[in-house]
């Protein structure tokens, strides 16, 4: 079946190709029919000729058509089509279940149930959009990241077959043979140089990106002895209170010069299982926003008159979500109506009484503790959380229904469901549902518009639009919603204006 309707014009690609234009990688594929290889749009390698070219709309395509990575390019470093993997498209909830690892111990038709769609029409719309049935998404996506993992990291071999969710070396080797034509080790011709005890990984995006406005908005939310946030780079704990780690993400050397390395944020990892290493790239991806288009989203908000220069001036801007989702529920039921500041610091109090002390080692680097878990808050003295007794009461009952299942940050569930769900609970409105949305999941259409800061910013004239209109006029941003958010959140930040009323912490 062709797989044309989900790639960009063919005239497009061509020009992409020949000019290496980064604002294209990952958005397609360019396979060789000489040579048998598929590469990114920005590999460095002799162009070739058109007519041994085929474009195809994922890496799994170009891999179902019997084509091997490029060595050279490394289709592995390529950033995610994010049109297929936001929002609420059938497709979209089903890749995030997949990014989960839900097909490596689940059959597909396990999948086809979670998104509410028939296995066959599910297998149809992944071949006709991705231009791979589920199936081998999942194969592709896994093989690549450890493909990343054998070229840039020292990690055993075993080891990184069980990151990249394979349930033993035999089988690793196995389909690692059968897709490359190569065995594992022969990817290992060079020495890796390891940076102390981190293990250190390339994640790529499209630009523009703005990794200093992200550093800025995470600086300011930042939960001091959790996270440390600096001019150039973000640092936090994480794992289990048993065995902790902690990671850094600043700008990869040579980013900013557009060097052949490519536009990407260096990750450093100390710490953690291999099985987690998916997981913990996963949720930096969604954190920083890595695979968001930023061209089709300036494309869609563009016929704003109000977003048009915003974007001209940051073209650059992303959603900053969080590393855990009940940590950013919590922050955002504590910033309901009090200031960033204030909402920092209050919660800032909380994990330092309630979270688990980390070692003296982790000091050093700022980190004091881990963030408290849902049963932690659940049962705690409502003395302890140093808040008011309507805010305790919202805190201690958003972790008791993460603990009994009313309420959970599943990838498959819409906006809309999720929305519903969280706004049963008590002292749960329309803007905390939505915020959290925003922050937790990085839903690119969530719309929180009972934010008074959001209601003064649209106008731009210093009068204020009401919940609903403002609504009414961001239904032409769909499903963007989210990136006008952060644009009038960073226009309402510089210059300074003045507190006007009762303004909620975004």
């Amino acid at each position: 079946m062709s797989t044309l309707a989900a790639l960009p014009d063919p005239h497009v690609c061509e020009q992409a190709r020949i000019s290496r234009d980064p604002r294209f990688d990952g958005l397609f594929f360019t396979a060789v029919t000489s040579t048998g290889i598929y590469c990114r749009p920005v590999c460095p390698a002799p162009a070739p000729k058109a007519r041994n070219v085929t474009y195809y709309a994922s890496a799994a395509a170009a891999e179902a058509a019997g084509f091997r990575p490029c060595l050279r390019c490394r289709p592995e470093l390529s950033p995610a089509d994010g049109t297929w993997r936001r929002g609420d498209e059938v497709v979209a909830r089903a890749l995030k279940l997949i990014d989960q690892g839900m097909l490596a111990e689940q059959p597909l038709a396990a999948l086809a149930e979670r998104v509410h769609i028939g296995e066959r029409q599910l297998r149809r719309l992944f071949v006709e959009r991705l231009g791979a049935p589920p199936i081998g998404v999942h194969g592709t996506r896994r093989l690549l990241f450890a493909k990343q993992l054998l070229t840039e990291t020292a990690l055993p071999i075993t080891e990184v077959a069980l990151a990249a969710g394979f349930g033993s070396l035999r089988r690793f080797n196995t389909s690692f043979r059968e897709a490359y034509a190569m065995a594992p080790r022969d990817l290992r011709k060079r020495t890796v140089v390891a940076e102390g005890d981190a293990l250190t990984l390339r994640l790529h995006y499209r630009p523009p990106y703005d990794f200093a406005a992200m550093l800025d908005f995470l600086r300011g939310r930042a939960l001091p002895g959790v996270e440390v946030v600096d001019a150039g780079s973000y640092t936090r704990v994480f794992g289990p209170a048993d065995a902790p780690g902690w990671l850094r993400v600043s700008a990869w050397p040579g980013t900013a010069t557009g060097a052949e390395r490519g536009h990407a944020l260096k990750l450093e990892l100390h710490g953690g299982q291999p099985a987690a290493l998916l997981e913990i790239v996963n949720r930096l991806r969604r954190m920083f926003d890595l695979d968001a288009d930023p061209h089709t989203i300036a494309a869609a908000l563009g016929s704003d008159a109000r977003l048009r220069p915003l974007l001209r001036k940051r073209p650059g801007l992303r959603i900053p979500s969080g590393w855990d989702g009940f940590e950013i529920a919590v922050r955002a039921v504590i910033g309901q109506q009090v200031s960033v500041a204030a909402a920092r610091t209050l919660t800032a109090r909380l994990a330092q009484r309630l979270g688990n002390p980390l070692p003296g080692a982790f000091a050093a680097r700022g980190l004091l503790h881990l963030f408290p878990l849902p049963e932690a808050l659940a049962e705690a003295d409502p003395g302890s959380l140093g808040l008011t007794r309507a805010r305790t009461e919202t805190v201690r009952g958003i972790a008791r229904a993460l603990l009994d299942g009313r309420v959970d940050f599943r990838p498959e569930s819409t906006l809309e469901e999720f929305v519903e769900r969280w706004t049963a609970l008590p002292g749960i409105g329309p803007w905390t549902a939505h915020y959290i949305a925003l922050r937790a999941l990085g839903h690119p259409d969530a719309f929180p518009a009972e934010d008074l800061v959001l209601q003064r910013a649209l106008p731009g004239d210093g009068s204020r639009l009401g919940a609903k209109a403002l609504r009414a006029h961001a239904e032409a941003w769909r499903p963007w919603r989210g990136y006008a958010v952060i644009q009038l959140w960073r226009d309402a930040m510089a210059p300074p204006r003045p507190a006007a009323g009762r303004a909620r912490a975004a």
